[in-house]
Order: C-alpha cells, then structure tokens, then sequence
C-alpha cells in the first residue's frame, strides 16, 4: 500500500472572504474531507499535515485581548491550542466522511512537537507569516502598538511575521509511526508542530516560533519512509513568473530544475517557496521518492498524474 503524507493548504481549512468562526471553519473542512477521503478509498495510506498560521495568529489576538481578565498563554501553548482546534475538525469531518462511505477507519489527532535548534537564524530574521490580514495603515499601527515585525505578504495584504527555524526531530514520531501501521487515518504536526528546544538537561522547552508545514511535512514523509509527499494548495500546478502574461505552468521538474527556478526567484516567500524547498528536500532524499504539488480538488488525479507538479530527483 503507497504510504502517502498529504500537507493541506491554507485554502483547505479557510475560505477567502469567508469570517473565521469555527462553524465556517468546519464547513470548508468538510469540504476538504471529501478529497481526502477519495484517497483513502483508492487504498492509499494516509498521513494528514495541517497549516495554522490563521488560526494561532487569531488565537494569539485572543489571549491579548482579554490579558485583562485572564492570563494570556505563550505563543507556543497557542500553537498547541491550534493543533487540537483544527485536528478536532478534520478528525470529526473526515470520519463521518468515511462512515457514510461504510470505511470504518478511526481518524485520530496526535498533538505534536517538534525540536529545533535554539541556534537557529530563523529567530534573528522572522519570516512565517501568521494571522489576519491587514491594510498597510492597520499594519503600521499594530506595529508601532505592539512592536510586531509586519511584512507585505506576497500582495495580498499584510501580515505579522514570526520566526519559523527548519524542523529537526519529531518528538512523538514512534506514536505516529504504531497508529498509522494499527490502520489508522493521523493528523499529525499540525501547524509544522509545537516548536520546541532542548535545554542543557536535555528536557524540551517551547519557543515563539512557528514551523513551516510543509517542511514539517517533509521531515514527516521522510521518518515514515512515505513514497509520496502531496502538498496540496490552492493552485493546480507550480508556475514560472506567477500571475503575469508569459506565465507558464510546470508538470514536472527535476531537483536541479526546482533548484534553478528558485535561484531565479520564480517561487514567492510566503507562499510557493516553502513547498518547492520541501519538495525538493523529500525528492531528494532517497532513490524513488517524489513530491506533488497540486490543488486539493484535483488530488485524486494529481496522484494517477493526471495534474499537478512532480518534483523527483
């Protein structure tokens, strides 16, 4: 059975223009439940990963706001507090999915932590855009307010930006590894996980930070020995000059080619990048692998390569 780690977008938990309550939350999700069960009923083993910049930035916002009445929790307990938020949704929504298809498989959500290094230059130059969007006059005062680093945020708006240092270990990987081959559906490093370091006693302690999912995604497929890391978004295929008239959609590309177009500055920070560079990452690391990139309504095709991007080596 092909062992498939499947990274959701953004676009696969949210609507644009849609508000950001839990019940339009679950709506979308279920939506996206759907999809992915198409692809356990085509006998693929799935792993979930999940983004959360949206959610934990709301989740932030809230903790700040009502500082006055109850103690706010740090950025990474916030991080936490995301991963059960989305995981419940998915769990609940891609389960009553697949009972409905008369699949009795347990989907279960695996809060996780991630180690990085404390060392890392991701926490002098923070990148990892989180929460709302903003005008440029709203960016300007939250930022003189509260000190945040806001940047423009691939011209779609503005946002505040956290660091995000480069996934090393997953801290509950053998518990992933004894549910997934029990049979059942994971939800694991949601929002790239709980970013946490170890201290000189070798104990974990969490840090302000938020991973890149899709390289958590990637350090995932790769521990789990997956034959395909999917990374689903919001478009069908990665593209060269993005947007402009003499755009020009990719369906396959090498990791030297992936490497090219990157140097090129082809790929968008906060956006179409980070799944290059995982892509790149698992398709590179053993002999056989290779990486999707495609939309999360042509994931079953993208899978019998009928669309999206492949990245191998």
């Amino acid at each position: 059975m092909e062992k498939i780690v499947v990274a959701l977008g953004g676009n696969a938990l949210q609507e644009a223009g849609q508000p950001a309550t839990a019940e339009s939350q679950l709506k979308v999700v279920k939506k996206t439940s759907k999809y992915i069960s198409n692809l356990i009923e085509d006998g693929y083993k799935i792993i979930i990963a999940h983004g959360n910049g949206p959610q934990v930035g709301r989740i932030v916002l809230q903790n700040e706001a009502a500082d006055n009445i109850t103690p706010a929790m740090p950025f990474d307990v916030c991080g936490a507090m995301s991963q059960g938020m989305i995981g419940y949704h998915i769990q609940q929504a891609l389960g009553e999915e697949l009972k409905a298809k008369g699949n009795n498989k347990s989907v279960v959500t695996l809060v996780t932590q991630v180690v990085v290094d404390k060392n890392d230059s991701a926490f002098d130059n923070p990148t990892k855009p989180i929460g709302p969007f903003y005008t440029k006059e709203e960016a300007d005062r939250i930022k003189e307010e509260k000190g945040y680093d806001i940047v423009e945020d691939s011209g779609r708006g503005y946002r505040r930006v956290v660091p995000s240092p480069d996934p090393k270990r997953i801290v509950e990987l053998e518990a992933v590894k004894n549910l997934v081959d029990a049979g059942f559906v994971v939800i694991t490093v949601g929002g790239g996980g709980v970013p946490v370091v170890e201290n000189e006693n070798g104990e974990l302690e969490g840090v302000a930070a938020v991973i890149d999912k899709d390289l958590a995604s990637e350090r995932l497929a790769e521990d789990l020995d997956a034959d395909t890391l999917l990374i689903l978004t919001a478009v069908e295929k990665v593209s060269l000059n993005f947007g402009k008239p003499n755009q020009k959609d990719i369906d396959k590309m090498t990791v030297e080619e992936a490497k090219q177009y990157i140097e090129e500055g082809h790929f968008a920070p906060g956006s179409m990048l980070p799944k290059v560079k995982a892509a790149i990452r698992f398709a590179e690391s053993k002999e056989g692998r290779k990486a999707i990139i495609a939309s999360l309504d042509k994931a079953r095709k993208a899978l019998k390569g009928e669309s999206g991007t492949v990245i191998t080596k």
